[in-house]
Order: structure tokens, then C-alpha cells, then sequence
């Protein structure tokens, strides 16, 4: 028998929180296993537990949310946003964001979770729009994002390279 609609929506529910320093070592662990089979991120090599610190304390101090994702209490995802061509103050109303979540919690509603928690978190911090930088060949977080109100504004051809290819990336961009 299958589990009815409340039962499967506890079996799937997400806690959201913001992130501590004893979250990093299950943050590393996500975003390597992305550096390592996927184009989501554009990193060639996977990251030091130094280099996440040292990327925690920049958002921190910036006053940039980082948020985890947690089913039974273990780390499945988190996301964050920052700076958007930051060294210009003319952009000081516009972020961008990053969301990843564990392979095995894709596809659960995490993802949507994450990057919904992140709208009230920039409005407060008067922020006016929302920007996400996607590999063109990762149509399922392109169809993820339009499903969040994300809307496709560019598209770069060969800027990028990885896995011995050239990639595409694609602008979405979100009103907030």
C-alpha cells in the first residue's frame, strides 16, 4: 500500500536553518561530490575544509545567509547568495545565488526549499533581484528554477571548461 499525501510529506519533510562552522564538513562533502561529477560548478579541483571556512566567514562578514537543508538531523543541502559583480556599487541591489543539495536527496523538494528560503532572506537585506549562473546542459535545474520564478535572460556560449568540453552557461534572473 502506498503512503497516503501527509504521510509522504513527512517522510520528505525539510528543516532549513542557517548555517554554523559544524555544518562545513557536510557542506565540503556536497559541494565536492558536485565538483567531482558534475558541471554545476565550474571548479576543476574539490575544496579544502580551509577554503569553505574561509568562503563561511566571507558571506558572515558581508552579512550573506547561508542555509542548510537537514533531514534527520544530517546535512542534505544548503545554498547561499552573494555579491553580484560586487565591485561595482551600481549592482549593490542584485545577488547571486548558489543552491546544491546531496545526490541522493536530489528530486525530494530540497532544492526548492533552500532557494525559497533565500527570497525573504534578500529582501530584507534590500536586495531587488536575484541571479543564477547555470551549466546550458543542465536543463533539469533550468526547468527547477523557471518552476521557482526564475527567468531565462542569457546564454554564453563556450565560456567555460570542464571535463575535457566546452560549456555553455546560462543567466536566470528572479524579481524579488
Amino acid at each position: 500500500m502506498l503512503p497516503s499525501q501527509p504521510e509522504r510529506a513527512a517522510a520528505t519533510a525539510t528543516e532549513v536553518r542557517a548555517a554554523t562552522e559544524a555544518d562545513l564538513p557536510a557542506i565540503l562533502e556536497i559541494y565536492n561530490e558536485v565538483v567531482r561529477t558534475s558541471t554545476a560548478i565550474y571548479a576543476l579541483e574539490p575544496s579544502s575544509l580551509a577554503e569553505r571556512r574561509d568562503w563561511f566567514q566571507g558571506r558572515l562578514s558581508q552579512n550573506y545567509p547561508i542555509v542548510v537543508a537537514l533531514r534527520d538531523a544530517e546535512v542534505v543541502g544548503f545554498s547561499s547568495f552573494g555579491d553580484w559583480r560586487g565591485a561595482w556599487a551600481g549592482y549593490r541591489h542584485t545577488v547571486e545565488h548558489s543552491v546544491h543539495v546531496r545526490s541522493d536527496a536530489c528530486g525530494m523538494g530540497v532544492g526548492s526549499t533552500l532557494v525559497q528560503s533565500l527570497f525573504p532572506l534578500a529582501v530584507e537585506r534590500g536586495k531587488h533581484v536575484m541571479v543564477g549562473g547555470i551549466d546550458a546542459a543542465n536543463t533539469r535545474s533550468i526547468r527547477f528554477h523557471q518552476r521557482l520564478g526564475f527567468q531565462k535572460v542569457a546564454h554564453f556560449h563556450e565560456v567555460g571548461r570542464k571535463f575535457d568540453r566546452w560549456l555553455d552557461l546560462v543567466f536566470v534572473q528572479r524579481m524579488l
